[in-house]
């Protein structure tokens, strides 16, 4: 039975994962403050060609995951396995990048020095699965230190230097190392394992299966595809600023970060339903303050994106869905044990969940895409500018997302009890609505939009820090479970 303690790990994931909100902004802000709208067309397109090499990583990290749940130390192995796969992966993004930069007219040299990117980016993914597996709360320090280190990395690199999208660059660098060095002190005990090639065989062996697993979730085709059918990287400058705020409401998931290792390790079915519980406690303000907050946040990362406020409301609600729908899918694959099998053959693969579910989300990637290609060659023909195209984009992005969470909803009902408390949830979506249907009367009355960042900044602050201040005061007055969840925070702050 896993010894991880699913609410510790998951509060304190939490924790790390909203202070992230704070820094990632400030990181984002400074990136988009000072790059043109194609050098930060640019930068985006480098984060999707990264994604289409990065896919050859889960070879490694989603065994080791599981095997470190389950006791199996593969951890040095995978580590060094990692570090190897990264000079291939390189090799075949330069090539990919040189070809993409002709066809879109991007800077084909900033292109190609991003590939110094990609052996840190391996290495951290992987010790960042190894930490998810035993302690997942590791993993979070991890993660804050390096989005600790971005925001004066790219102080000096951009603002500093004005090295643009080359200074971007290696800011994350420096990050990732950071990070690595981290979490490699912090994972000691579990990379004292011995190497052997016997997991190596094994992953390359399951190679098919966990590229075909993680392929929906890492590869990023819509922007490779936008950039291509309308021939700028312009449109996603808006794209990526939408994006940045329409997904905060990610942060949340970061409660439910231990359920998937728990159940790997043997944990019982019934903490999903307790954690949804408290998911939707935090993802619901987080859902109700990017919609409500919209057009100021883009304002504040840069005047000039504003306009793409509606994108952010629809990516928002699709952020909010998917969530939920990976939620359901870790879980399923969480109680999933053919892996432990040393016998089971290809056909019991795929029979399995860890098959199943990949392809009903390669489907739902393949209608996505396909809505997105036709839909962009219609508007195109129509004339539509850049911003419209991003807010049909962020159309599309949600209607293909509902049916699919659904289905993954319907799923988990079949395989855990799912007897949520309703109307405990019913308190947080009522408090959120309230709350932040105030602060929207209140920004269009009294928010003044001025240019100057370090004027509008720290009154924008002022009206985020009541409304998520109003909503925690409400709830901890009419709902019992929110008192009692704090109460246990505060003792465990005091025991240790």
């Amino acid at each position: 039975m896993s010894g991880i303690r699913v609410t510790y790990s998951g509060l304190i994931s939490l924790v790390i994962g909203f202070s992230t909100i704070v820094t990632g902004l400030i990181f984002t802000l400074i990136v988009t403050r000072s790059l043109t709208p194609e050098e930060l067309g640019t930068w985006s397109l480098i984060g999707g060609l990264i994604t289409y090499v990065i896919i050859i990583e889960p070879i490694i990290s989603y065994w080791v995951l599981r095997e470190t749940a389950r006791g199996i130390e593969s951890e040095k192995t995978a580590v060094v396995t990692s570090a190897i796969f990264s000079v291939g992966a390189s090799f075949a993004y330069l090539v990919i990048a040189y070809f993409v930069g002709v066809k879109t007219g991007a800077d084909l040299e900033i292109l190609l020095f991003a590939v110094f990117l990609l052996p840190f980016t391996f290495v951290n993914r992987t010790l960042s699965a190894i930490s998810l597996g035993w302690k997942p709360h590791l993993n979070s320090y991890g993660v804050i230190l390096l989005d600790i280190v971005k925001v004066p990395a790219v102080l000096i690199f951009i603002y500093f230097l004005d090295l643009a999208v080359i200074g971007a660059i290696l800011s994350l660098i420096v990050s990732y190392i950071v990070s690595i060095i981290s979490l490699v002190i912090l994972n000691k005990t579990k990379l004292k394992s011995t190497l052997k090639l016997q997991y190596v065989r094994k992953w390359i062996k399951l190679s098919w299966l966990s590229g075909y697993i993680k392929f929906p979730n890492i590869v990023v085709l819509d922007v490779l595809v936008f950039s291509i059918i309308t021939g700028s990287v312009v449109g996603l400058a808006y794209w990526t600023t939408a994006f940045t705020i329409g997904t905060m409401v990610r942060h949340s998931s970061q409660i439910t970060r231990a359920v998937y290792p728990k159940l790997l390790g043997g944990g019982s079915k019934k903490i999903l339903q307790e954690n949804i519980t408290r998911l939707f406690y935090f993802a619901f303000p987080m859902l109700a303050f990017s919609i409500t907050f919209a057009k100021p946040a883009l304002f504040a990362l840069n005047p000039l994106y504003d306009v793409g406020a509606l994108a952010v409301i629809f990516l928002t609600i699709r952020a909010f869905l998917k969530m939920l729908g990976d939620l359901f899918t870790q879980s399923l694959t969480g109680v999933e044990k053919v892996d432990i099998d040393e016998n089971s053959t290809f056909k019991d693969y795929l029979k399995s969940k860890l098959f199943y579910l990949p392809t009903i989300k390669l489907i739902q990637r393949g209608v996505y895409l396909g809505s997105l290609i036709i839909g962009l060659i219609i508007l195109i023909q129509l004339e539509s500018s850049q911003i419209e195209l991003v807010i049909w984009w962020s159309i599309i992005a949600l209607v293909s997302q509902i049916p699919f969470t659904l289905y993954f909803y319907i799923l988990v009902r079949k395989d855990f009890p799912l007897l949520l408390n309703r109307i405990a949830i019913l308190k947080y979506s009522l408090s959120s609505l309230v709350v932040f249907g105030f602060s929207y009367f209140l920004i269009e009355g009294f928010l003044e939009y001025d240019e100057s960042i370090f004027v509008f900044l720290p009154k924008l602050l002022l009206f985020i820090a009541l409304g998520f201040g109003s909503y925690v005061g409400l709830t901890y007055l009419i709902d019992k479970n929110t008192r009692g969840l704090y109460k246990a925070i505060i003792k465990e702050i005091k025991d240790r």
